[in-house]
C-alpha cells in the first residue's frame, strides 16, 4: 500500500477514536452537545463535542492537537472566536478539559511583548500582554490590559473579568493623553494611578470606581491625592463631587475653595452646590441652578451667602460680617420667537460684598475694584403688521461709594418706526417735502433713589418719581446746486411728572431747602435747526522723480443754525425765583432734579461751524507692487464751535479741535483733542477759580488729551521661517513644531507681541492751575518654546513715577493638561495663582490643582 494512502487512513482512524472518546465523556445531564470546529489553513479539521453553549472557532498558521492532554496549540496569527468574543494573538492554547483559553502576544528577541493580544467583545477592543479566558464561566484574567473608555484609556497591571459588566483591576493607570491613546507616544504625559479599580460597564454608560488615586505628571508624582474617585463614562451628565482648590490667605487663613457636588436634574436642569471654607471661621455657600432648552432659552440662578471672619476674637483687629449675592442670567435664542424677546441680567449684592468675600475668583477677576453693580430685565415686543416696538425694562443699580440704590421699575418705551410723512409722486424721493421723516414714541419711567436699607420701607413710595415723555422728531434733506446737502430738523418734546420742586433759602438755618410737591405737572418744548454741508477736494502733484508724488486734502465744511425759545419766561410757569443769602433773585426750574429733566432756560439763536480735514500723501515705495503707497497725515482733523446771537455775554463757545491719524503702516495710532477758551479769564487775588470776561481773542488752553498705541510683534521684523522646508528632521516631542539641523540643534519659531499704550491728559477749565495725568502701559507675550508662553502687563504713572497694576504670567501647554502661573508682585492686591488642570471634558472640573497666596500685610478684604 502506498505510504500516503496508509497515512491518510491512519489519520482518519485517530479522529474517529478521539470523537468517540469525547462522546463517552460528555455528561448525561448536559442540555445538548455542541460541536467545536477548528478552521485551519491545512486540510485537517477537528470536530469535538463539549459542554459549551456555542461553537468555538479557531485558526492559525500552525495548529497542534495533544489528544492525551486534551489540548490544542495555535501558533502565529492565531485566532479564537466564541460567541461575541474574538481573541487574536501570536500564541493561543486551549485546554478542552477545563475550558480555558490562554493567549500571549508576540515576543521579541529579548522576551518582551512586541505585539499585544487583541480581544474584541461587543465591538469593544482590549489589548493585553497575556490573556486567560474560561469558556464555561466566561471569566477572564489579563495582564497589562489596555482598555479605552470614553475620552481616555486604562492600563492595568492585572485585570480580572468577573462578568460581562464588572472588571476588577490592580495598579491601574487612567489617562486622556491623545498621543498615548493613538500610540504616537509610549509614555503618557500624565496619568491617574490607583492600586484598585472597579470598572462597571453598561449598555449606555460605564463607571470607574477607585480607591486612593494620585496624579502623576511625566511619571513624577504630584501632591494631588484623592481618597477615592468615581469617573462616569457617558455622553450624558452624571452626578459627582467637585474637587476644591486650596491655599492660604493672610486675612482668612488656609482655605478650600469650590468644594461641592454636581447633580443633573432631567434633560434641562442641573444643580451645583459649592462651598468655601477657611480655617479662621469664614465660610461661603454657593448654590447654582443652570437650565437650558435647545433653540429656546438658557440661563442660571446663583447665590453667594456667607460670613467673613478676620483677626482673633477679643482683639481690636477682629471683625465678622455677613455677605450675600443673588444673580440671575437669562438669554433667549434669536430663533425661538423673533417677535417676543426676554432677557435678564440681575446682580443684587450686599454693599461690602466684594471687599469681604472669601471667594477668591472675585479677587482674581478684579471684581474687588467694582464701584457699581447694575441689573436689568427687559421684554421686547414686535409686531408683524404694526410698525411699533414695545420695550419694557426694569433696572436696579447699586453705588458702593455712596451707598445709594437706584431703581427704575417699570419702564416702558413705545417706539414707532420711522416713516415718511408724504408719499412720493414718482417713486423716487426728491425735494424737501418728499424726504420728510418722522420719528416718534412714548416713554414711561418710574424712578427712586434711596439707601439700600430703605428699599422696603414706606418712605420709598414718597421718593418715587413717575414721568411720561413724548418726542416727535421731523427731518428732511435735499441737494442744492449739485454740491451742497441741505438739512432741516425739528424736535418737539412733551413731558408729565408727579413731582415738582419748591426751593427757598432759610435765613434761620442758613440752608437752601428743597421741598418736593406731590402734584402732576408738565412742560412742552421745541427746537429747530438747519445745516448746509459740502465736500471740497484739493490735490498737489509733484514731479515724477520726487519722493513725494502727491498730497491730497479733503475738506468737509458744515454750517448750521439752531433755534430754541427761552422757556424760563414767567408766562410758561416752568421757572421760579428764590431770594438767596445775598438777597438776589435766583431762578430755578420746578423740574430740577426730576425724572423728566428741565426745558431750556435761555434763548438759543446760534450758528455753528465744523471743518473736517483729511490729508493724505502718496510717496514712492519699492516694497509696493504699484511703486507707490499712501501715507496718512491726518485721517480726521475737525475744528468746531458756535456763536449764539441771543446771548448777552460770551457769545462764542469754546473751540474744539479733534484729530485722529495712524503712521508706520497704520501701526502707530494717534488720537488727540484740545479745547481753546476764546475769552480772557481773570483771577481774583487768592482765588483759584477764574471768571470769563468779554475780551475776545486770548485762546487759552483749557484741556488737552493725547493717546498713543503701537502694537509690536515678531511679524514686523520679517516673516517666520518655514521650518518644514528648511530642516528635514522633525522633533519627537508631540510630533511637531521641533525641527533639527545637521548638528542636531532644535529650531522653532518664537512669536512675540508687545503693545505700547501712552496717555497724557491736561485739564484746566476755569481753574488757575491745571491737572495732569500721564501713564504708559505695556502688554505683551512671548513663546520661549512652542509650549511655554510668558505674558505680562504693567502701567507706569509718569506723574507720580510709580508702577500701577502689574501682572506676570507663565503658562505651559501640555498635550493633555495646562499649567498656569499668574503673579501680581506688588500693590493693594498682591497675590499669586498656580493652576494645573486636565483638558479633557470628563476631568477638567475634577482633576485640578490650585495654589494661591496672599501675603500682603493689612489686606483690605
Amino acid at each position: 500500500m502506498h505510504k500516503t494512502v496508509f497515512k491518510n487512513i491512519l489519520h482518519i482512524l485517530l479522529i474517529l477514536i478521539f470523537n468517540n472518546f469525547l462522546a463517552q465523556t460528555t455528561p448525561k445531564n448536559s442540555p445538548e452537545n455542541r460541536i467545536i470546529t477548528d478552521t485551519i489553513r491545512s486540510k485537517d479539521t477537528l470536530v469535538v463535542k463539549e459542554q459549551l453553549e456555542d461553537v468555538v472557532q479557531s485558526k492559525a498558521e500552525n495548529i497542534r492537537n495533544d489528544l492525551p492532554k486534551k489540548m490544542t496549540y495555535l501558533n502565529r496569527k492565531a485566532q479564537v472566536i466564541y460567541q461575541d468574543l474574538q481573541i487574536d494573538a501570536d500564541y493561543i492554547s486551549i485546554d478542552w478539559d477545563k475550558g480555558l483559553v490562554f493567549a500571549r502576544g508576540k515576543l521579541d528577541s529579548l522576551g518582551k511583548i512586541r505585539e499585544p493580544v487583541i480581544t474584541t467583545q461587543a465591538s469593544k477592543k482590549y489589548e493585553t500582554d497575556q490573556f486567560s479566558y474560561n469558556l464555561k464561566t466566561k471569566q477572564a484574567i489579563a495582564f497589562n490590559a489596555r482598555t479605552e473608555e470614553s475620552e481616555g484609556v486604562i492600563v492595568a497591571q492585572k485585570t480580572k473579568k468577573y462578568n460581562d459588566s464588572v472588571f476588577f483591576m490592580r495598579q491601574g493607570k487612567y489617562t486622556t493623553d491623545e498621543y498615548f491613546i493613538k500610540k504616537k507616544d509610549t509614555t503618557a504625559d500624565y496619568y491617574l494611578l490607583a492600586p484598585t479599580i472597579k470598572l462597571i460597564k453598561g449598555s449606555k454608560k460605564s463607571q470607574v470606581i477607585t480607591g486612593p488615586i494620585q496624579l502623576y505628571i511625566e511619571d513624577v508624582p504630584t501632591p494631588l491625592i484623592l481618597p477615592f474617585a468615581i469617573l462616569p463614562f457617558s455622553d450624558k451628565r452624571s452626578a459627582g463631587i467637585l474637587i476644591p482648590s486650596f491655599g492660604e490667605r493672610q486675612d482668612v487663613g488656609f482655605f478650600l475653595n469650590g468644594l461641592g457636588y454636581y447633580q443633573p436634574i432631567g434633560d434641562h436642569f442641573d444643580l451645583k452646590v459649592l462651598a468655601d471654607i477657611c480655617t479662621k471661621g469664614s465660610y461661603n455657600l454657593k448654590p447654582e441652578l443652570n437650565y437650558k432648552k435647545n433653540y429656546s432659552y438658557s440661563g442660571n440662578f446663583s447665590a453667594d451667602v456667607g460670613t467673613t471672619v478676620r483677626g482673633i476674637k477679643g482683639l481690636d483687629s477682629y471683625s465678622k460680617s455677613g455677605t450675600y449675592r443673588i444673580s440671575w442670567r437669562h438669554s433667549q435664542d434669536t430663533k425661538a420667537n423673533p417677535l417676543l424677546t426676554f432677557s435678564a441680567s440681575v446682580d443684587i449684592v450686599s454693599t461690602k460684598f466684594y471687599n469681604n468675600t472669601v471667594n477668591n475668583d472675585y479677587i482674581f477677576n478684579q471684581n474687588v475694584l467694582n464701584t457699581q453693580q447694575n441689573s436689568t430685565v427687559s421684554l421686547i415686543k414686535r409686531f408683524l403688521t404694526l410698525p411699533v416696538t414695545i420695550t419694557a425694562t426694569g433696572s436696579y443699580s447699586q453705588n458702593f461709594s455712596t451707598g445709594l440704590t437706584d431703581i427704575r421699575l417699570p419702564q416702558m418705551n413705545v417706539a414707532i418706526n420711522q416713516f415718511f410723512l408724504l408719499k412720493s409722486k414718482t417713486g423716487l424721493r426728491s425735494g424737501l417735502l418728499e424726504n420728510i421723516t418722522v420719528n416718534t414714541g412714548f416713554n414711561l419711567n418710574n424712578y427712586v433713589s434711596a439707601p439700600q436699607n430703605q428699599l422696603f420701607s414706606k418712605t420709598i413710595f414718597d421718593k418715587l418719581q413717575t414721568g411720561i415723555t413724548n418726542s416727535i422728531a421731523l427731518g428732511t434733506n435735499t441737494t442744492l446746486a449739485k454740491y451742497f446737502t441741505f438739512s432741516l430738523a425739528a424736535n418737539i418734546n412733551n413731558a408729565l411728572t408727579t413731582k415738582t420742586l419748591n426751593r427757598y433759602y432759610n435765613p434761620v438755618t442758613n440752608i437752601l431747602e428743597n421741598n418736593i410737591n406731590n402734584n402732576v405737572a408738565g412742560f412742552s418744548s421745541f427746537s429747530t435747526s438747519l445745516s448746509l454741508q459740502t465736500t471740497v477736494y484739493g490735490q498737489k502733484n509733484f514731479a515724477k522723480g520726487s519722493a513725494i508724488q502727491a498730497i491730497r486734502h479733503v475738506i468737509t465744511p458744515s454750517l448750521s443754525f439752531s433755534y430754541s425759545p427761552d422757556f424760563s419766561k414767567p408766562r410758561y410757569g416752568y421757572y421760579k425765583n428764590y431770594v438767596d443769602n445775598r438777597g438776589a433773585l435766583t431762578p430755578y426750574s420746578i423740574f430740577d432734579g426730576g425724572i423728566i429733566g428741565s426745558p431750556n432756560a435761555s434763548l438759543q439763536e446760534a450758528i455753528g461751524f465744523s471743518i473736517g480735514n483729511n490729508i493724505e500723501m502718496k510717496v514712492r515705495s519699492k516694497s509696493d507692487s504699484t511703486g507707490t503707497k499712501k501715507v496718512k497725515i491726518f485721517e480726521n482733523l475737525n475744528i468746531s464751535g458756535n456763536y449764539n446771537f441771543a446771548a448777552t455775554t460770551n457769545k462764542w463757545s469754546v473751540f474744539s479741535i479733534n484729530g485722529q491719524s495712524s503712521f508706520f503702516n497704520n501701526k502707530l495710532n494717534v488720537n488727540t483733542s484740545l479745547s481753546l477758551e476764546p475769552y480772557q479769564i481773570l483771577f481774583a487775588p487768592g482765588d483759584d477759580l477764574g471768571i470769563r470776561t468779554d475780551k475776545f481773542g486770548y485762546f487759552s488752553l483749557q484741556s488737552f488729551n493725547l493717546q498713543l498705541s503701537y502694537p509690536l510683534s515678531s511679524d514686523i521684523f520679517g516673516k517666520e521661517k518655514d521650518l518644514a522646508k528648511t530642516y528635514k528632521a522633525k522633533g519627537e516631542i508631540r510630533n511637531e513644531n521641533y525641527y533639527f539641523d545637521d548638528d542636531n540643534y532644535a529650531h522653532f519659531n518664537q512669536p512675540w507681541t508687545l503693545n505700547i499704550n501712552a496717555n497724557y491728559a491736561y485739564t484746566r477749565n476755569l481753574s488757575r492751575f491745571g491737572q495732569k495725568v500721564a501713564s504708559v502701559g505695556l502688554d505683551g507675550s512671548i513663546k520661549l518654546t512652542p509650549y511655554w508662553n510668558v505674558t505680562g502687563s504693567t502701567n507706569i504713572d509718569v506723574v507720580s513715577k510709580q508702577l500701577a497694576y502689574t501682572r506676570i504670567g507663565f503658562s505651559r501647554d501640555q498635550r493633555s493638561f495646562t499649567i498656569n502661573f499668574n503673579w501680581v508682585p506688588f500693590g493693594q492686591y498682591k497675590v499669586y495663582d498656580f493652576f494645573i488642570g486636565i483638558k479633557a471634558n470628563i476631568l477638567k472640573d475634577a482633576v485640578k490643582y490650585k495654589d494661591r497666596s496672599f501675603t500682603q500685610p493689612n489686606a483690605p478684604f
